[in-house]
């Protein structure tokens, strides 16, 4: 509470109090002024009564003021000040959880980021894996095809080896039958044209 707040809690509770008293000192005081005097008049005598209520009263309201109205004003004050460390706390405490939310807000917009990196830096490693897989594959038909041309010409020079070979062969068997038989130039011309002919074929 404010100053103001307590200063007319206080006024209050000061004007509750003399109204109080004075009804309870009035009534004593009349009913003495009654007894004493015999006669009606007004709620207030002007006689030496009056002095003592006023003694009684001012004793009264210096009683109430200490036992009563410095309690409750201490009273109200330790409220006044458990309400403020309330209110202290409590914005203290809005006060950290909108530091937390934009803590975790800031930690949600980097987590982000950072499957963001990490999905792009997959995808990189995903087609660099591809290209190499797809260079592997290359490199390795181009050497299954050179190892089969490779292959195919040993193939070819041995086929060529071995019909040089059989040519040397049938050269040397014509020979033998041309000189075994002694025959004609007509002859020979045949037997020599019969093996270019198988050649050939």
């Amino acid at each position: 509470m404010c100053q103001r707040d307590r200063e007319s809690v206080g006024t209050l509770v000061r004007i509750v109090v003399l109204l109080a008293l004075f009804l309870v000192l009035l009534e004593p005081a009349a009913a003495w002024a009654a007894s004493e005097g015999g006669h009606e008049g007004g709620l207030i005598s002007l006689d030496k009564s009056l002095i003592v209520q006023g003694i009684n009263f001012l004793i009264l309201l210096f009683i109430l003021q200490r036992l009563l109205y410095k309690p409750f004003l201490a009273k109200m004050e330790e409220r006044t000040q458990a309400i403020q460390k309330s209110l202290d706390a409590a914005q203290a405490a809005r006060a950290e959880a909108a530091r937390q939310q934009e803590e975790n807000e800031t930690r949600l917009r980097a987590a982000h980021a950072e499957a963001a990196a990490i999905r792009a830096l997959a995808l990189k490693e995903a087609a660099e894996e591809q290209k190499r897989l797809v260079d592997a594959a290359r490199a390795e038909s181009q050497r299954l095809v050179e190892t089969a041309k490779a292959q195919m010409d040993a193939d070819v020079r041995r086929a060529r080896e071995e019909l040089r070979g059989e040519i040397a062969e049938l050269a040397t068997a014509v020979a033998e039958k041309l000189v075994r038989r002694s025959l004609r130039a007509e002859d020979h011309r045949r037997i020599v044209a019969d093996a270019i002919a198988k050649i050939g074929n």
